[in-house]
Parts: C-alpha cells; sequence; structure tokens
C-alpha cells in the first residue's frame, strides 16, 4: 500500500478531528533497552536536566602555567621545525607546508602564530614583548605570501620558535611566586 501526496503533505486526521501527531501523545509505550516501560513524565524531565552549554567549560581552561608553555612550545615545535629533510640537515614544520597553499595557507599560519602570541599575552608578557612577537608574525607572514621564495623564508626564519624563546627568556627573569 503506497501513500498518495496528501497523506505525506497533511497528516491524517483522527475521528476526533485532531492530528494523530498533535501534543506529547506516543501511539504506544515507550520502551527503553531492557524492554522497561518508560513513563512520558520521566522523559520530559530527562530533557529538561540534559543540555550544552557551548563556551563556558574549555578543555585548557584548567592547565598550570607550565603546562600553557609546554602547549605553546609543542605547537612552535610542529609548526617550525616538526620534519627533516631527507638527506640533509634542514628542519622544517606545518607551517612550511601549508604555507604551499598560496594565500590560503599563509593565512592560516598567521591566525595560528596570531594564537600563540595571544596565549603568551594571557600569561602576562608585557607590551614590549608581545610587539615583537607581532613583528615576527608579520614579517613571517608578509614574506611567506611570496611563492617558493616565502616558504623557503618560512623554513629558515622560524618565527613561533623565535617567538616562544622571546617568551620563555621573559619568564626566566620574572621572580617565582
Amino acid at each position: 500500500m503506497t501513500m498518495s501526496d496528501d497523506d505525506i503533505l497533511a497528516p491524517r486526521r483522527s475521528r476526533t478531528g485532531s492530528s494523530s501527531r498533535s501534543g506529547n501523545r506516543a501511539r504506544g509505550p515507550i520502551i527503553d533497552q531492557e524492554g522497561h516501560e518508560i513513563r512520558p513524565e520521566s522523559l520530559e524531565q530527562g530533557f529538561r536536566e540534559f543540555r550544552f552549554e557551548f563556551g563556558q567549560a574549555s578543555p585548557f581552561a584548567n592547565l598550570t602555567r607550565e603546562q600553557r608553555i609546554a602547549r605553546l612550545e609543542a605547537i612552535a615545535k610542529l609548526l617550525d621545525v616538526a620534519f627533516i629533510l631527507p638527506g640533509t640537515n634542514i628542519r622544517y614544520g606545518i607551517d612550511g607546508l601549508i604555507g604551499l597553499i598560496p594565500v590560503v595557507g599563509d593565512i592560516i599560519t598567521t591566525a595560528i602564530s596570531l594564537w600563540l602570541v595571544r596565549e603568551a599575552r594571557a600569561l602576562g608578557a608585557p607590551w614590549h614583548i608581545t610587539a615583537r612577537m607581532l613583528g615576527n608574525v608579520a614579517l613571517d607572514g608578509v614574506v611567506g605570501l611570496v611563492p617558493f621564495a616565502g616558504d623557503a623564508f618560512d623554513v629558515m626564519f622560524r618565527a613561533n620558535m623565535r617567538n616562544v624563546r622571546l617568551l620563555r627568556r621573559w619568564l626566566e627573569k620574572q621572580p617565582r611566586i
């Protein structure tokens, strides 16, 4: 038996004149995986308690200062020195690889580098340190836009490693609390 277009577009009406899917009435009992009947009231209560809270709980929110610095160093190494060119001693990272994609790749890697500067600022780096870090990122981003020569510059300049080194030197001069 096939359904007509009218049945698909307009649900069938019951004898009382209301649609068969109106309200919260189910057609039969709701059964869980073990075969027990679930009462509709408990479902409504469960849905009220179940909710997503986006933006309030960050997986990185409870990191210590040292863990945050270690994360910055790991990301900088991944971006700048994660791999070795076979047969040479030249190290490169995904910054050089993603940078091979014209314009978009350089925008992506510059955005990641800017995030590293933002994290350094959140760790308390003063304006003169973040200004130097931003200068490194800007130089890396602008020169990186030049095809091939910019990618070679990315591999040799290593802006993210420079920035982490700047941050680390500043942190070493700070008194421990």
